[in-house]
């Protein structure tokens, strides 16, 4: 049993594709189907069954595919324990949410660029099921996103960190020199919330809902750094992760608005898949990720 085969399998197994295997190793077609042949002549078992266009992996070939990726991880490790330390050069793709990416990632990226300026980052942002899913699929290497805590077998969490989701008001709004409100005052006042899909938002919803009642705002907007703006101009109220507001809040052109009878704790997360061959790349980012702890709010533009 060759590791060439192992790596072959295993890209196999993940795009669920010969061709596309195929592709991302530089082999022929053939190549890869000799490869795998091989290997289970090798094993005597069947790894893929091929239905019309799929290529999905037999039970055995599930077995044994948890244990290729531990094999693929351990000898990573063991070339990395004796290799001479090179300079990051390497591609490496996170995908996250837009508060996060408006309040945290300049500063985050930022050093991570100042660290290792060669290694080339590609930013995705969607909602977490979106980017969830494509982790799922292996088409992005990490997920960082606000959100309830999640637990998945198929998911390596490797931090989480607690923040407050607070409703936020202009400093010259009635509501800001109140020193305690109820969360039914707020609900007819004129609201600018993020898309439902925002995990925040659709928390808030939920909550809502059980009490019967809901916020419906006249404008929905995925830009959190737009919400803001509007917010200082003193166009209603909002509700945000804390750390978007972090700024305003020093400044004292924003307020947290009292409400007595509501407080949600939210999660930044940061995720990979758990087969996933963790690159220097990606073990470069989680490291930093987690130095940097709580959010640093670069000065926006005014």
């Amino acid at each position: 049993m060759e590791l060439r085969e192992i790596r072959t399998f295993i890209q196999v197994a993940q795009r669920k594709s010969f061709s596309r295997a195929a592709e991302a190793l530089g082999y022929s077609q053939a190549a890869v189907t000799i490869q795998i042949k091989q290997l289970e002549n090798e094993l005597g078992i069947h790894l893929f069954d091929r239905i019309g266009k799929q290529t999905i992996l037999t039970h055995q070939g599930e077995r044994f595919y948890r244990h290729a990726v531990s094999i693929m991880k351990e000898v990573s490790r063991a070339a990395s324990s004796v290799a001479e330390p090179k300079e990051l050069s390497g591609v490496l793709s996170i995908g996250t949410i837009e508060s996060i990416c408006a309040s945290i990632f300049p500063d985050l990226i930022r050093r991570f660029h100042e660290r290792w300026p060669k290694v080339k980052i590609s930013i995705d942002l969607d909602s977490p099921d979106v980017l969830m899913d494509r982790l799922d699929k292996n088409s992005i290497d990490l997920v960082y996103l606000l959100d309830q805590k999640i637990y998945d077998i198929r998911w390596e969490k490797v931090m989480e960190e607690e923040e407050d989701i607070v409703f936020v008001c202009s400093a010259a709004h009635p509501f800001a020199k109140k020193s305690s409100l109820k969360l039914s005052e707020l609900l007819s006042e004129p609201f600018l919330l993020t898309e439902k899909n925002a995990s925040y938002r659709f928390v808030l919803d939920r909550y809502l809902a059980a009490l019967g009642c809901s916020i419906e705002p006249f404008l929905e907007i995925g830009n959190t750094e737009f919400i803001i703006r509007l917010l200082k101009e003193n166009h209603g109220l909002s509700f945000l992760p804390r750390f978007a507001v972090e700024n305003e809040l020093t400044a004292g052109t924003l307020s947290i608005l009292p409400v007595e009878d509501f407080h949600m704790k939210i999660f930044r997360q940061l995720f990979y898949h758990r087969d996933k061959w963790v690159t220097r790349e990606m073990e470069a980012f989680i490291s930093l990720a987690k130095e940097t702890g709580a959010p640093v709010c670069l000065p926006r533009r005014p």
